[in-house]
């Protein structure tokens, strides 16, 4: 029989407000228009849930323990800091299923993260995190105008990334009706978004630049030939400059989305239609910005890391994720009536993690290739760089041989280079290979990424 105070029982969601197309901004009133003391009490209550539940997993039995402290310690919002830390490495070392805190029959679905060359992060859902999940996602649509009425066509992918099912279940929830076009085959998706009256897209920026550009191939005109009338942008750092010529070039409003698979994916913050900071939502998460050297909190304003604590998780909560996101508190309170905290786009990250069009890389991957070529020596060198819109990698690497005036070896060579990089990164870099000796060498720590893209004004 399960407790009174159990998760699984306790967490609920209100059916969001139908009183008709348009009628109201807010598709869970009741959560949305909370005031600060009502966010501060719901959030207490959850955290003190989430805590007991997180003592159904040994790793974080082991981590209170380490501690010295118990969930009856947590009686105050402020003594989320007293928690431990989580981590992706916790959640490498727990692979795959360490860090489950309900029995495997309860979990329906797995994301999967990539990993560099250890083991990738793990994240399980059961039914009602799915459903909680949807009705975050639906809740950022709704936020930015768009109703059962509207054609919702999904230009991510799909799989083990989050962006496609997540952004998928929750236009569902909404009622649009969805086209699951994936990423990919820029024709296809003009095609989709004229004969289907498509009039939302979820894509990654670096796409809806190539998309335009492939419409003005076509001689279609976005404005004129199409309905479309929002963007879902995010899974890669972007400008403000770079969202606001995506607007100028299609003549619809684009709006930043932050997720992460450890938070289940998209949903967890999104612009609201005065685009003045990514709300994230209380109801859901404790955010906390702290100093990525001291862990200590940074003053609002001031930027820092990310850390998360899921209050509505049932199969794998998470307590005060680290996610190396670099970002700050904008505020409270916003004219559009919600009270959940807004923080500024990610400027950055604390670890050397890159993000290329949506897609997460660690330079050891790009090392490990390297070194299995004998013909390349140890020194390279990765660039970033905005290219047309679009970001790009360059990967430079030495020559181990001084064999540079066989072009026809150097060609294949550097194919190879090419087509073994995009197995493992699923994207294709361009490889230049150099004279050994060409690049710098530093005396400290090598420098191997070198990040040119204009993602941080």
């Amino acid at each position: 029989m399960k407790q009174e105070n159990d998760l699984t029982t306790k967490v609920s969601t209100p059916l969001p407000h139908r009183e008709g197309p348009g009628e109201s901004p807010f598709f869970n009133p009741e959560r949305e228009t909370m005031s600060r003391e009502q966010i501060e009490a719901f959030q207490l209550e959850r955290l003190k849930e989430t805590v007991r539940h997180c003592m159904n997993n040994a790793f974080y039995q082991k981590k209170f323990k380490e501690a010295g402290i118990t969930p009856d310690d947590i009686q105050t919002l402020a003594d989320v800091r007293k928690l431990p830390f989580t981590t992706k490495q916790d959640l490498r070392e727990t692979y795959p299923f360490g860090m489950c805190c309900v029995p495997m029959r309860d979990c329906v679905r797995l994301h999967s993260s990539s990993g560099t060359t250890g083991n990738p992060t793990v994240i399980l859902h059961t039914k009602k995190d799915l459903d909680e999940w949807a009705n975050q996602v639906a809740r950022n649509l709704w936020m930015v105008g768009l109703r059962p009425d509207d054609v919702f066509q999904n230009s991510s992918g799909y799989g083990m990334f989050t962006g496609g099912l997540g952004f998928q279940y929750g236009a569902e929830k909404l009622g649009m009706l969805t086209v699951p076009a994936a990423a990919g085959n820029s024709l296809r998706q003009i095609k989709f978004i004229k004969d289907f009256g498509t009039t939302a897209i979820h894509a990654v920026p670096s796409y809806v630049t190539r998309l335009y550009e492939v419409m003005q191939e076509q001689g279609v005109d976005p404005r004129r030939d199409t309905k479309l009338k929002v963007l879902a942008i995010g899974a890669e750092p972007h400008s403000e400059e770079q969202r606001k010529r995506i607007e100028d070039m299609m003549g619809v409003k684009a709006y930043n989305s932050f997720g992460m698979s450890e938070m289940c994916g998209p949903g967890v913050g999104f612009e609201c239609p005065e685009q003045n900071g990514l709300h994230f939502w209380e109801d859901y998460y404790i955010v906390e910005i702290v100093d990525p050297e001291t862990l200590e909190p940074v003053p609002d304003g001031e930027i820092g890391e990310l850390v998360l604590t899921t209050l509505c998780r049932e199969a794998m909560p998470l307590l005060r994720y680290r996610t190396r996101d670099l970002t700050r508190v904008l505020g409270r309170s916003c004219p559009c009536g919600r009270n959940h905290v807004r923080l500024d786009r990610m400027r950055g990250r604390s670890d050397d993690m890159m993000v290329l069009r949506g897609v997460n890389i660690f330079p050891i991957q790009i090392e490990k290739i390297l070194m299995q070529f004998k013909e390349l020596g140890n020194n390279y060198l990765i660039t970033l760089t905005t290219d047309e819109d679009n970001d790009n990698m360059t990967v430079e690497v030495e020559l181990a041989e001084m064999f540079t005036d066989d072009y026809n070896r150097l060609q294949q060579l550097s194919k190879d280079i090419t087509r073994a990089l995009k197995d493992e990164i699923l994207l294709t870099p361009r490889v230049k290979l150099v004279p050994r000796g060409t690049l710098p060498v530093s005396e400290g720590k090598a420098v191997r990424v070198v990040d040119k893209r204009k993602v941080y004004q």
